[in-house]
């Protein structure tokens, strides 16, 4: 019996048993994207890239890791000097995070330009949001467990904000941290989270996330349905199979991104101190309190939003309404499907309102994230309070702008768009 009848007969059985044939082509080779697509639509790809790298090179690190106060900074130390290859395991998963929130931004921001969240792909979307809160608490779990002077310090910070919840947030403090005071016991509770409980969350919920695009179809730059035109078997006219042609550009892109990525961990592994802040280099010690607290580079824009509210109001502690603020700049995201009135998805058809609002958006994210990064000044804080507001305004005013602007005609097929 030759090889060939073997391969195919063992496939056959495993087939019955675990449909792989029909796996492989609802997923890659019948999946079918739009033949638009460009650039903006790589990202998704190189994600999951980089969560397999964080889970594997997470599982190296925690082997020689000391979940304890008084262990955990010298097993960082360990690692990085006797652990065979430990200060590249370290660096990848360090610049990987910073990579991660990097691609999920870029990310979150084309499905903002092209109007991934609008009708039928609600459900995308959050499932997409979701991942990002995920990732935020598992970034910060991960910041603490190096258990340096910003780590302790950026726990202290955080956890005390949790507290100033009317009522019952003093309660909840001491629930997460597990003690009265950030300890080696709030070192093992966020290492739990990290390594376990957000992990499997963040993989259901991606799982979620692209079974849901499966089935309900990629969007694409110009906002066009490509389901409605097919030929005589059902397959779109103005789409191509995911395997071969999308997974090409995928693997593309992702030696792009390996280039990229390889030169700053062998270069800059400490990113300028963006990735690796340099004060971590020092043990916790909570009798010196850090000049300058600040959080990771991709939390400064809702950091900056936090610092902005300064004042009480209703009652309410200053600290409490920064916190508020803070928490609703990220949930705000989920609400945008309903947000959102235009008739149109793509912003290439959206009217000049929708175009200076999301630009008004962006550029609001960048100063946020430069005033979240540096000492807070006055004059900085009027300005956190300006572009706090510039950034609410593109989510708070979306039903008025959107609904009343003038849009253009979208193509009835990608061949007319072009």
């Amino acid at each position: 019996m030759s090889e060939n009848t073997i391969g195919k007969k063992s496939l056959n059985w495993v087939d019955k048993r675990f449909p792989v044939i029909d796996l492989f082509e609802r997923h890659l080779s019948k999946y079918y994207s739009p033949s638009n697509i460009n650039i903006w639509y790589l990202f998704g790809f190189l994600l999951l890239i980089v969560l397999v790298m964080q889970i594997l090179t997470g599982l190296w690190l925690m082997m020689n890791y000391t979940n304890t106060a008084e262990g955990a900074f010298s097993s960082i130390e360990y690692i990085m000097r006797d652990v065979d290859y430990g200060w590249l395991i370290r660096y990848m998963h360090a610049g990987g995070a910073s990579a991660f929130f990097a691609l999920i931004y870029l990310h979150m921001f084309r499905g903002m330009m092209y109007g991934s969240y609008q009708k039928p792909r609600e459900l995308i979307w959050v499932g997409g949001w979701f991942v990002y809160v995920l990732l935020c608490a598992e970034g910060f779990t991960g910041y603490v467990l190096p258990w340096g002077q910003m780590s302790f310090w950026a726990a202290q910070v955080i956890i005390s904000l949790v507290g100033s919840i009317p009522f019952f947030g003093e309660d909840l403090a001491i629930w997460i941290r597990g003690d009265y005071i950030v300890s080696g016991i709030t070192l093992s509770r966020l290492f739990a989270f990290h390594v376990v409980l957000l992990p499997i969350l963040i993989i259901a919920v991606v799982f979620f996330h692209i079974l849901a695009l499966h089935e309900i179809g990629s969007n694409n730059p110009d906002g066009i349905d490509v389901k409605k035109h097919t030929d005589q078997d059902g397959v779109p006219l103005d789409a191509k199979p995911f395997f071969p042609y999308d997974i090409s550009h995928d693997f593309y892109a992702l030696g792009v991104f390996l280039l990229i990525f390889c030169t700053v961990i062998f270069f800059f592994p400490e990113g300028g101190g963006y990735i690796i802040e340099y004060v971590n280099y020092e043990p916790a010690n909570p009798l010196s309190t850090p000049a300058h607290i600040v959080p990771s580079w991709y939390y400064t824009p809702f950091y900056a939003m936090l610092r902005a509210i300064d004042f009480p109001l209703f009652g309410l502690t200053a600290k409490f309404l920064g916190f508020v603020v803070m928490a609703a700049g990220i949930a705000i995201f989920a609400a945008l499907p309903w947000l959102d009135r235009s008739p149109v998805k793509s912003i290439k058809y959206k009217g000049i309102f929708s175009k200076v609002f999301l630009a008004g958006f962006v550029i609001s994210f960048f100063v946020l994230a430069y005033l979240g990064s540096v000492p807070p000044t006055e004059t900085k804080n009027m300005l956190a309070k300006v572009f706090t507001f510039l950034y609410f305004a593109y989510f708070l005013l979306m039903p008025f702008y959107t609904r009343f602007e003038k849009c253009k005609p979208v193509p009835e097929r990608v061949g007319d768009a072009a």
